[in-house]
């Protein structure tokens, strides 16, 4: 690593999104990501920023990212539900991961190139890449563990829905940290322990290491959208709690589902009068309280 950028990072991003293998994405995410950090520990990358056109620079990323052939894309409804106690079952759960996995590697790169046109500080681009990174990195630990049960990402098919919320906040900034992070990330923290039990008791040791990596690291990428959204709302003088719930009904098709993980929402910075209010349930019915 030179300590200098070979392109905007908005290019970076932009090559990312229009890549299709997924291992060949992944590879390239992380690549660009070391090059972003190297050049920052170089001393290239400086706040504030005196060159941005040379550092972020501008991008017109595609409407969907390139995907491989591989999985085929279908209406949720018609994906196949397999319970999680067979191998087939535990295979079908990790493909749907990696699925989210490889979404997520191109939303985060989407989120950099799509609002150029805003100001951010430096660190809101650090944040991004090294989200960005992580989930590459994610993407690869259960592809791995996918081939240890002798199969891969693609061999299934998988939800075609994943996507939706990018192309429906493409337009709107505070949207995108309202529903990506802060609700379909934070759904992530609510989940995955429950995935790891499935397969400890399978005895799948490097499965659950893979989930539990997964699992610390989220919390770092809903705790940058709630950051982010929490400045922007401050520069606007938006009230937070509001404007998120005018966002999430906008754009988040459906009410969110209980039960809810407090202990790590709230170490994200999302405490409990952010989502409660938008959930199918009041807090004493999730819990099985009386009526």
């Amino acid at each position: 690593m030179s300590g200098q950028l070979s392109r905007p990072l908005a290019q970076m991003a932009d090559a990312v999104l229009r890549h299709a293998d997924g291992r060949e994405k992944t590879t390239m995410a992380r690549d660009f990501a070391a090059e972003w950090f190297a050049a920052r520990a170089a001393g290239a990358i400086t706040s504030p920023l005196e060159d941005r056109d040379a550092l972020i620079g501008t991008a017109t990323p595609p409407d969907f990212p390139a995907r491989p052939d591989k999985p085929e894309l279908k209406n949720p409804r018609d994906v196949p539900r397999r319970r999680p106690g067979s191998r087939e079952g535990q295979i079908a759960l990790l493909h749907a991961v990696a699925h989210i996995e490889l979404n997520a590697v191109d939303l985060h790169w989407d989120i950099i190139a799509r609002f150029t046109g805003t100001p951010m500080p430096l660190g809101f681009y650090d944040d991004w890449v090294k989200a960005a990174d992580e989930e590459a990195k994610h993407f690869n630990l259960v592809s791995d563990c996918l081939e240890q049960l002798d199969s891969f990402y693609g061999a299934l098919p998988a939800h075609a829905g994943m996507w939706r919320a990018a192309e429906d906040t493409a337009g709107d900034f505070l949207g995108r940290l309202a529903v990506v992070p802060m609700v379909l990330e934070a759904r992530g923290l609510d989940v995955t322990p429950g995935m790891i039990e499935v397969f400890r008791k399978a005895g799948l040791d490097d499965t659950v290491a893979a989930l539990e990596v997964i699992y610390a690291e989220e919390v770092g990428h809903v705790a940058y959208g709630s950051k982010w959204f929490h400045f922007l709302c401050g520069r606007h003088e938006l009230d937070p709690k509001e404007t998120f719930h005018n966002l999430v009904r906008t754009y988040f098709h459906g009410a969110l589902k209980p039960p809810f993980n407090e202990e790590k929402r709230a170490e994200a910075g999302l405490p409990p009068d952010f989502y409660w209010p938008l959930a199918d349930e009041t807090p004493k019915q999730a819990r099985g309280t009386p009526k």
